[in-house]
């Protein structure tokens, strides 16, 4: 069988293990039943998640005219204390920032590589620490908006990383963390205007991945260089779809292609 679509992030549903779907405009595939079966990913061009021109991706699904104008890829989606809804002022696009930024977010620790801090909206919760490939975390504040989690973000990388090394997530060489006990570490340092949001009682999340076999030495594919790749599929973790020749597939990184999928 066949699909075709352009690329975008997997969707998941949080359960033991994480389901993962594969969302194409006209169908879908549930990920988890192609487990050791061989399949092939071709690439057939490019389509900008704006415009849906077959211009080349820059970042994040966008070509580069997009990426620099739509307000999915400002600067606050990464960097989140840049945010200024909360003070009216816009940057791209005010009431598009004002329902993105103006509502609850939650500020976290997940180990998905080493223990790491991070911020989200409170809608994405678990969605976030899946797409990460955690397998624990913890909310550790929330607060009214994205600003808010991003001061607070600011100050505690100062003391645990904001990284995931992502070879070492895929290679499962991970250690449990007691997350509770990094919460209340870090506590201490959380700016003021957000410690009448630190969250002291909850426990952690733990996330189980479909994954047959973990790659020693993984390896990129980038369908740039290498347009037809065909393998046996062992595991899904994060966004990744880990291959028996300890092949890797960052769905996530290649959004806005067009590509055929078939399986075999």
């Amino acid at each position: 069988m066949v699909y075709q679509g352009v690329l975008t992030k997997m969707q998941t549903e949080y359960s033991a293990p994480i389901q993962y779907y594969l969302v194409f405009k006209d169908d879908f595939i549930n990920m988890n039943q192609l487990l050791d079966r061989n399949i092939s990913i071709s690439f057939v061009r490019y389509e900008c998640l704006n415009c849906g021109l077959d211009k080349p991706i820059y970042r994040q699904g966008f070509c580069r005219s997009c990426f620099f104008d739509v307000p999915q890829a400002a600067d606050w989606i990464i960097r989140p204390e840049l945010s200024t809804a909360h003070l009216g002022k816009e940057d791209r696009d005010l009431e598009y920032e004002k329902k993105m930024q103006l509502q609850p977010h939650i500020v976290y620790l997940a180990n998905s590589s080493s223990v790491k801090v991070g911020v989200t909206r409170k809608s994405q919760v678990p969605t976030r620490w899946i797409d990460q490939g955690a397998h624990e975390a913890i909310e550790i504040v929330e607060v009214p908006n994205r600003y808010l989690a991003g001061i607070t973000e600011v100050a505690l990388k100062e003391h645990v990383s904001d990284k995931t090394n992502w070879r070492t997530m895929l290679k499962n060489d991970i250690v449990d963390e007691n997350l509770v006990d990094w919460r209340e570490r870090l506590k201490e340092y959380i700016p003021d205007e957000a410690k009448a949001y630190f969250i002291a009682n909850n426990s952690e999340t733990n996330i189980e991945y479909p994954v047959q076999q973990y790659p020693e030495k993984p390896k990129s594919l980038n369908l740039g260089k290498t347009p037809n790749y065909q393998g046996v599929l062992k595991g899904l973790k994060g966004q990744y779809l880990i291959f028996e020749d300890q092949t890797v597939f960052n769905i996530r990184s290649n959004e806005g292609l067009v590509v055929n999928i078939e399986v075999k």
